[in-house]
């Protein structure tokens, strides 16, 4: 386990810490030991641990123990990357399944859309648009790429580029598929965000592509944030990694937008 690491954007953490830091994000507090114990693994090498993960701003330390640093508008963009990371990987498998060799992508930002696009490496010519320099610099990768970005001011820890430079630049293209998430969805379907001009280059993506696909983890539905951006019903196909709460398939019925679920026979 000591050896499995994650590289997302420019954060590499062991899997193990990537499960300490879910585990205390969900909980709110974990003592060193209760880790150690639970990870069958010495008090030093926890404290090594939770010390990478409060250096890099997704945990804070607190009296015998540790807990999410303080709450902010959203959480840092570092913790939201190995949130709930197997499920996010799950989901995109599913998603570069539905995608074929050839196709031109929108991605909007977030850390769902990132590990899409990092499950696509394997794909051929495709034409990736993105406003979020972490999924371009993994599509860069592929050198059958073609990699265009937005242009504008760069907002720090996110990596992205927001504003109407951003909305403009999605707006001079048709794309096959649009890539995007949401902070949160409503229990009426509407979708949520925390800035209105994540919303903007989101609305301006789904107006922009053939087919249009929503990727989030199952803790967006009912998770708050107060910028209004659409509905559930106003996109083509829904990714998640768990079968939709019944209270918000209400906002789903009469439409065509597909469900799809990411189980654990998905991979990651």
């Amino acid at each position: 386990m000591t050896g499995h690491r994650h590289m997302l954007g420019q954060v590499d953490v062991s899997k193990r810490q990537a499960e300490i830091a879910d585990l205390v994000q969900k909980a709110g507090f974990a003592s060193v030991e209760e880790l150690a114990e639970r990870f069958d693994v010495t008090t030093q090498t926890i404290r090594r641990d939770v010390n990478g993960l409060c250096e890099l701003g997704i945990l804070r330390r607190t009296h015998g123990g540790v807990e999410p640093p303080a709450p902010a508008s959203n959480i840092h963009y570092s913790t939201r990357q190995i949130l709930n990371l197997p499920e996010k990987q799950r989901i995109a498998n599913l998603v570069a399944s539905e995608i074929g060799n050839n196709q031109s992508l929108a991605f909007s930002i977030g850390t769902t859309p990132e590990i899409v696009m990092q499950a696509l490496t394997g794909h051929e010519k495709l034409a990736v648009f993105t406003n979020n320099l972490n999924v371009a610099f993994t599509a860069s990768g592929n050198p059958s790429f073609q990699v265009t970005i937005a242009g504008g001011r760069l907002r720090h820890g996110d990596r992205d580029i927001l504003g109407s430079a951003a909305q403009a630049f999605f707006s001079n293209y048709k794309f096959d598929v649009g890539v995007f998430g949401v902070a949160g969805v409503d229990e009426d379907g509407t979708l949520l965000d925390f800035h209105e001009d994540e919303v903007a280059a989101r609305q301006s993506i789904l107006a922009n592509c053939r087919k249009s696909f929503l990727v989030l983890d199952h803790s967006k539905f009912g998770r708050s944030a107060h910028v209004r951006g659409g509905r559930l019903k106003d996109v083509d196909a829904i990714f998640t990694d768990r079968p939709i709460p019944a209270e918000y398939l209400a906002a789903l019925e009469g439409t065509e937008t597909g469900i799809f679920v990411a189980d654990e026979r998905s991979g990651s």
